[in-house]
């Protein structure tokens, strides 16, 4: 899992990963409470890199407000969470 880019960034970014093997993937933002406000990803992928872009809405299509977010990825076994800034 990589640091998304660019970060802060207004109004998308890119969060790029590597897949070693085809998994089950969740790929979700979360605010600073802890809520998740947007799954970008939930679905079996096949191995490779792999890109997504957050456009810095939440489910709903909202734009959220600026602040610290987080991405987490879940693949198999493997999980990691990255902090990240929006600025509007």
């Amino acid at each position: 899992l990589a640091q998304n880019h660019p970060n802060p960034f207004n109004p998308m970014t890119m969060i790029r990963f590597d897949l070693p093997r085809r998994c089950r993937v969740t790929l979700s933002i979360y605010n600073v409470r802890g809520e998740r406000v947007r799954t970008l990803v939930n679905e079996v992928m096949e191995p490779g890199s792999k890109v997504v872009y957050w456009d810095g809405k939440n489910e709903e299509g909202e734009p959220m407000g600026s602040g610290v977010y987080f991405y987490r990825l879940v693949a198999d076994r493997f999980v990691k969470s990255k902090k990240m800034i929006l600025i509007r």
